[in-house]
């Protein structure tokens, strides 16, 4: 039995648009996610802890919250979500994304979806009349899309994905999820973040994984490193480091040069990984953000 919760505010609004997702805004239903990525920055961040729960009361808040903005005509896309999955296995039953989805809708503001889940594709009546409807911000009306839906992979070898992913739908599955939605004509892309240190951020790798994006139907391809939070039994530095001992424990070392004290990997490999990316995304013809 998911535990259920009421909370007070559901609707966040940044100090700063993302630079990457575009979202001037973010409401997360849950607490937590089933999907257990090990790699999960909320584990031992600044934005969440272990708990799983359903924020029960959400709909009927983001209604109020929706109210007040749109009377003020502050608009800006809604990241749906930023700190848990929205369709994880709870979802089925619950519906708050989907409930969600319909004020989104009701007030007129876009969304932009970031998702592991083949779920996503129950709710693509809400997603196509939010696309249309959509008020964007005046910066942003080049756009000319409401709904952009983003589906995030790390790796695209299926063995490693169901260790270091363990309760997701496999990278296969969020391809074709992904090829499904750009057929019925929405605004798709990849999320490859995080990538892996040494075992899914090489030049071939990454060139796969472009590839694959394109060949899926993406519009756009995101690629970021890594980070490791925590040092309790239940964070992501933890169970990341417990993973490549199990695993990979002749990487051990170069993790501990590449992170030295941080938290991420040094700007030198940001720079080389932002810098391959960004040729490969132009050798398959796909851009590296989504405007």
């Amino acid at each position: 039995m998911v535990k259920e919760v009421k909370v007070k505010s559901i609707l966040n609004r940044h100090k700063k648009r993302d630079e990457w997702f575009l979202d001037d805004y973010s409401v997360n239903p849950y607490y937590g996610c089933s999907f257990n990525c090990i790699y999960c920055y909320i584990k031992g961040s600044k934005y969440g802890g272990d708990e799983l729960a359903a924020k029960i009361n959400a709909p009927e808040i983001l209604d109020r919250q929706l109210r007040q903005r749109a009377r003020k005509k502050e608009y800006g896309i809604i990241a749906l979500s930023t700190s848990t999955e929205p369709y994880m296995h709870l979802e089925r039953k619950l519906e708050l994304s989907r409930m969600i989805l319909q004020k989104i809708l009701k007030y007129k503001f876009p969304v932009e979806i970031a998702t592991k889940s083949k779920l996503v594709l129950r709710d693509l009546d809400v997603l196509e009349r939010i696309d249309n409807a959509a008020i964007l911000p005046a910066d942003l009306q080049r756009l000319g899309r409401g709904a952009i839906i983003s589906f995030s992979i790390s790796t695209l070898d299926e063995g490693l994905a169901k260790i270091v992913e363990p309760g997701a739908p496999s990278p296969k599955e969020r391809l074709e999820t992904m090829l499904k939605c750009k057929q019925e004509g929405f605004l798709v892309g990849i999320n490859y973040i995080p990538v892996l240190p040494y075992l899914s951020d090489s030049e071939e790798d990454l060139d796969e994984m472009i590839r694959a994006a394109k060949d899926h139907g993406a519009d756009y391809v995101l690629v970021g490193s890594l980070t490791l939070f925590g040092e309790k039994a239940s964070d992501c530095k933890t169970l990341y480091y417990k993973f490549l001992n199990e695993h990979f424990p002749e990487l051990i070392p170069k993790y501990k040069s590449l992170f030295g004290n941080s938290f991420a990997p040094g700007k030198r490999y940001e720079a080389k990984l932002a810098k391959v990316a960004e040729r490969l995304c132009e050798k398959y013809g796909i851009k590296n953000r989504i405007a």
